[in-house]
């Protein structure tokens, strides 16, 4: 369904942040893209969902392709018609709007009113919690509730793709657990998802394949059950490693230690 194929990215005409990266996200697909901060997470999404120029970004080599049509370069709006939305990190939703409001800015594209309102039920149905604060203010609610009305405004186009930015962050551990829920639940129901995450435990749990991203390219991909079982993913998100007899290592209190070359090779 998606394919991005050794994309560049410079920002500002100076700074390289993309480095010739390349990942694809199958049909009915889960797909964990994983990263620390600084990787090019966040850029990818942009590059995906035509953001880059709000940015001062521009793809300068490579190509982005959606359901057998190049969209690199195409505006957001139509990259949103044609079946791509996403949930940026920090969910911005609109604080002074109701979530109702919320919704309905979502499907702003949508010009078919029965559609329009069956995405409506929809999103009611997975998220009760909206459901019962259709009148409230977004701004007031908590950060999982909000997390719930930015993945709800972003269905309401009725999606191919979605793409969530770090969903867990700032969520407690039993929050996490509702968002991973939520994410199967979508994705059963037809929709492909590439979930952009450094909670690597819950993103490779639910995922099919996965891509590990440092300064911009991909440094490690698989199948997500195989990536989950690496010493090196475990070693990089967990701080867990066993050693020559089976037991097994705590560095989680370590604040830095070296990564083994390979990882970087």
């Amino acid at each position: 369904m998606l394919e991005v194929a050794n994309l560049e990215v410079v920002y500002n005409e100076v700074v390289l942040v993309l480095r010739g990266l390349s990942i694809e996200v199958p049909d009915g697909h889960i797909v964990a893209l994983l990263g620390a901060n600084g990787a090019g997470k966040t850029t990818t999404a942009r590059a995906i969902g035509g953001l880059l120029g709000v940015h001062e970004g521009k793809a300068t080599k490579g190509s982005v392709t959606f359901d057998g049509r190049e969209i690199t370069n195409d505006k957001a709006s139509a990259i949103v018609t044609a079946g791509i939305t996403q949930v940026m990190e920090g969910r911005r939703t609109f604080a002074d709007l109701t979530v109702h409001e919320n919704l309905m800015c979502g499907g702003f594209t949508v010009k078919d009113r029965s559609t329009r309102q069956a995405s409506y039920e929809r999103v009611m149905e997975l998220f009760p919690r909206l459901k019962e604060r259709r009148r409230q203010v977004a701004g007031y609610m908590s950060g999982g509730e909000q997390q719930m009305l930015a993945i709800g405004r972003a269905l309401m186009t009725s999606p191919k793709l979605l793409i969530l930015d770090e969903p867990s962050l700032g969520l407690a551990p039993q929050l996490v657990q509702q968002i991973r829920d939520i994410i199967i639940n979508i994705n059963q129901e037809g929709t492909s998802v590439l979930l952009i995450e450094q909670n690597a435990m819950m993103a490779l749990s639910i995922a099919n394949y996965g891509y590990v991203m440092e300064t911009g390219k991909v440094v490690m991909d698989g199948e997500a059950s195989k990536l989950l079982d690496d010493d090196d993913v475990k070693e990089f998100y967990l701080g867990l490693r066993s050693d020559e007899s089976g037991n097994r290592k705590s560095f989680r209190n370590v604040k830095h230690y070296k990564r083994k070359k390979k990882w970087a090779s």
